[in-house]
């Protein structure tokens, strides 16, 4: 086979034989489609394709195809995986038994679908860019739009660089701002929007660009360009984030996916060779079958959205979650008690970690954190659990959806506390570095504590809160002092305890959320009567 021919052939459907089908959209251009014609069968056969299969497909094309990076990192079981160790270390290695992924090609496909900001990091030459790239040609963009649609961050960049000039002739005779015309950088319209080496932009210029990042719209001369729902790629050789100038921290933190680009295993240098001498670069050859159209894009997003988030795997989520926030020395008020108290303080957190609280830094796991989840993160935790589960094929997401995406969502967002005595416990040190397998691990802790407290089977927090979801109205007095007293009696059971967890401290002040809403309620009760 030609090598040329090699790179048109697209993995056989079904590529993941034993997914569920996710529940597709009703389109109502589906009643008025005639019957196929002779000439148009694979096209129609390809245009009735579920978009979950079509993303399967574009992720194996690019594996298979485009990028060389045989890690699967993110790993899929059905049955026990063999396992091997080697060195003196005893460094593992396992076989999956389900369908693997390598997450470099997989979170920025993911990215694609939900529309968010991917990070790809690592040193030059690794196909940061390319993939990027790739990512334009399957949102069906031509490779000429998208090479001079790239923004390369330089030292020298200015917003007007950024963003556009304004016309000239309009600047001269302009008697307001209103009057003044832009010319925007056509890269603003574009629905996969990629920025290389971002950490080279100069801090003002990263000002402009986290508007247009963070709330879809770009200004210049009180002139407003509103941009479509877009795919970001942000490029850096530096995974601390660092280069030229240092990047603002709103900015980082409105990176949504973090993915490193690994090193090339010499093992496929034969692949290269065969590139270099038939003059194939994988971005020109995009089969025509895996290019999603602005409305599959569209239907994609909707689709991923319409995945079920199962309620006990929400409460496990939310478990983790919990674990962050919460700093007992940061007030004497309870609801201050957090990371954040002190963050805006100034004060260095090392100034008040040594204050006793009964627990063990080594264990607990708040401990390992300089903060907690954002609101963002968690949104972001959700937009990805979910496109991972579609992209499976799946209806719910699974547990371990969940495992193996947050690692890459909090990779930047979560800071690490490097002196926090876990990581001096043998074999921990490496998790400094190594972000992945430590939010991994945490993820697992959490997991191990969730399951050791019985939370699946016993969550007074969320009877009670479920009884406040069925709704106040038509509740007799009676009804109401019962569950407050409910309310007042797991507190008191917690309150004999010695120890404050981060968990409980969320748990405690939702029991103070709901003892408001029925004493309040009761109060309205008293005045009617």
């Amino acid at each position: 086979m030609h090598q040329r021919d090699r790179y048109a052939k697209v993995s056989e459907s079904p590529t993941r034989p034993a997914a569920e089908r996710p529940r597709q959209e009703f389109d109502v251009a589906d009643l008025y489609r005639g019957p196929v014609t002779g000439g148009e069968p694979v096209e129609r056969a390809a245009e009735q394709q579920p978009l979950d299969e079509k993303l399967r497909q574009a992720y194996f094309w690019i594996v298979n195809h485009a990028i060389i990076s045989p890690f699967y990192d993110i790993e899929y079981n059905e049955a026990p995986p063999m396992r091997f160790t080697f060195g003196d270390r005893k460094v593992a290695i396992t076989l999956p038994t389900d369908q693997s992924y390598s997450s470099y090609a997989l979170a920025p496909l993911l990215n694609l679908a939900v529309r968010r900001r991917c990070l790809l990091v690592g040193g030059p030459g690794r196909g940061k860019t390319a993939i990027a790239i790739l990512m334009g040609v399957l949102a069906g963009y031509d490779l000429h739009q998208i090479r001079r649609a790239i923004q390369h961050g330089q030292p020298q960049m200015t917003i007007a660089d950024l963003l556009g000039n304004p016309l000239p002739a309009t600047l001269v005779n302009a008697q307001s701002m209103d009057e003044i015309k832009i010319a925007w950088r056509r890269w603003l319209s574009m629905r996969v929007k990629i920025i290389d080496e971002y950490n080279r932009i100069p801090t003002r210029t990263q000002s402009a660009l986290l508007t247009t990042m963070a709330d879809n719209y770009a200004e210049l001369y009180d002139q407003v360009y509103e941009c479509p729902p877009a795919a970001w790629y942000l490029t850096a050789n530096d995974d601390a984030g660092g280069g030229t100038y240092q990047v603002i921290e709103a900015l980082r933190d409105r990176i949504d996916i973090v993915v490193k680009a690994l090193h090339f295993n010499t093992r496929f240098l034969n692949e290269l060779l065969l590139r270099i001498e038939d003059g194939i670069q994988p971005e020109q050859v995009v089969p025509a079958r895996i290019i999603f159209s602005p409305e599959e894009l569209d239907r994609l997003e909707r689709e991923i959205l319409a995945v079920e988030f199962p309620a006990p795997l929400r409460r496990r989520l939310e478990f983790f979650a919990s674990h962050f926030e919460f700093f007992e020395p940061a007030a004497n008020q309870f609801e201050y008690m957090t990371k954040d108290t002190v963050k805006l303080s100034g004060l260095e957190f090392s100034a008040l970690s040594g204050e006793e609280t009964g627990k063990s830094a080594q264990v607990e796991l708040g401990s390992q954190s300089l903060n907690g989840f954002s609101v963002r993160a968690l949104m972001t935790c959700i937009h990805f659990i979910k496109a991972m589960a579609y992209f499976r094929g799946d209806r719910a997401v699974s547990f371990e959806d969940m495992r193996q995406i947050i690692p890459f969502v909090m990779h930047d967002k979560l800071t690490q506390n490097p002196d926090a005595p876990a990581f001096e416990q043998d074999g921990q040190a490496t998790l400094r570095v190594d972000r992945i397998s430590w939010i991994r691990g945490l993820f697992d802790s959490s997991c191990q504590e969730f399951d050791r407290l019985g939370l699946d089977r016993d969550d007074p927090v969320a009877e009670l809160e479920t009884e406040l979801e069925r709704g106040l109205e038509g509740l007799p007095e009676a009804e109401v002092r019962k569950r407050l007293a409910r309310i007042e009696g797991v507190l008191r059971d917690w309150a004999g305890g010695r120890k404050l967890h981060g968990h409980m401290y969320d748990d405690i002040l939702k029991l103070k959320y709901l003892h408001q809403r029925y004493s309040n309620y009761l109060g309205w009760l008293k005045w009617q009567t």
